[in-house]
């Protein structure tokens, strides 16, 4: 008999929160207010106690809180449409659409085939004139900062933007600007992703920005409620970004669980680690320091072009994969007309990536389980 082995069941996810969860969306209907108010007020104090960052803003999903944190630098006249801004090549392709919504343009750098971040040594060859800004995402969980980021920020007075949509509760292991600190406040600003399949999600879309500069983030508040400073009073050609009270609450219920979250991920990535011995695949770097990577996706190698034949074995198996991402941004129908430098380390990883199911429901021993099973898989 085959076992099942699912790639992520959100039932079982919010199955330990389910009475707090109900308890919440009561106390929400119970108290009429259903756009903004205390829910959201508090979620935010919540986020900035966690992080050790003074501003946050709750916006309604990961996207615009990246697009509201480029927006409002061009409002404060910090960016202005036509400037660059560097981004991974190896991301979703939601880190360049919130750059060229903005008007700006996505420049993108290639990864290091090891971390699949961004290659840092590669990111000032990237630095022209028009450049304002870097984006550093934490794809896949791992903590995508180092000095050499810092220095070349510093050095040409660049911004860093954060794309923590996936590396909540991460921490960094070199001093940046700020100090060794969580993802979310390593840069100038942040945006978070809540959305339900994230380490700690929402039942829906929800997200937020963080940022250090009060002037960003009285901008950024303005900009998601109609470019409003108050009310009927529209400073700005605003957007309606603001985040609903119930994923506010909801988040409430389960943010105080984002470090034992990661912790229970890392013990999975580690079976996996600790079992894969198949010499085809590759199999994620694991770092001392658990926050380095807080494992939103365990993602291997498969070598020499045999993808889909491991990914079909694995499913006869009764084991559930993903591929994140398939396609990278870059060669996506929509950025036909991008110009870019070869990034033949983001497109073999384009080829060659598989995730494997890591999220709560997957035990540590169904993690070894499935080790067992690629191990078994000969070509």
């Amino acid at each position: 008999m085959t076992d099942n082995y699912p790639f992520l069941d959100l039932g079982k996810v919010n199955e330990p929160y389910r009475e707090e969860l109900v308890k919440a969306a009561v106390r929400v209907i119970d108290s009429g207010r259903f756009v903004g108010g205390t829910e959201v007020d508090s979620f935010e104090k919540m986020l900035g106690e966690m992080t050790e960052v003074p501003y946050v803003v709750g916006v309604s999903n990961g996207l615009d809180a990246l697009r509201l944190i480029l927006k409002g630098y061009i409002e404060l006249g910090i960016m202005r449409p036509g400037d660059e801004v560097i981004v991974p090549a190896n991301t979703y392709v939601a880190s360049f659409l919130a750059i060229s919504d903005a008007g700006l343009i996505p420049i993108p750098v290639d990864a290091d085939i090891h971390t699949m971040n961004i290659d840092s040594a590669l990111i000032e060859k990237a630095v022209t004139t028009r450049t304002r800004a870097i984006m550093a995402v934490h794809l896949y969980g791992r903590t995508a900062w180092d000095k050499t980021i810092a220095d070349i920020a510093t050095r040409h007075g660049l911004k860093i933007i954060e794309d923590n949509a996936q590396g909540i509760g991460g921490r960094a292991t070199h001093p940046g600007l700020y100090g060794t600190r969580q993802t979310g406040s390593l840069g100038h600003a942040a945006a978070f992703s809540f959305y339900p399949t994230k380490n700690i999600g929402a039942l829906g879309d929800a997200g937020a920005v963080t940022t250090h500069d009060p002037e960003l983030a009285k901008t950024v508040r303005a900009l998601a409620n109609y470019g409003s400073d108050r009310r009927y009073h529209n400073i700005y050609r605003g957007y309606n970004c603001r985040l609903d009270p119930l994923q506010a609450a909801f988040l409430m219920v389960k943010l105080p669980h984002t470090d034992d979250e990661n912790a229970d991920r890392f013990e999975r990535a580690l079976a996996y680690s600790r079992t894969i011995t198949n010499p085809r695949i590759v199999t994620p770097l694991m770092s001392q320091a658990v926050t380095d990577n807080v494992w939103h996706q365990y993602v291997i190698r498969i070598l020499d072009g045999k993808r889909d034949f491991f990914v079909r074995q694995l499913a006869g198996h009764g084991v559930a994969t993903d591929i994140h991402y398939a396609t990278p941004p870059h060669l996506q129908p929509c950025y036909a007309s991008l110009s870019h430098p070869a990034l033949p380390m983001t497109e073999q990883l384009a080829d060659e990536i598989v995730s494997l199911p890591i999220a709560a429901g997957t035990s540590v021993s169904d993690a070894a389980d499935i080790a067992r099973i690629i191990n078994n898989i000969t070509w």
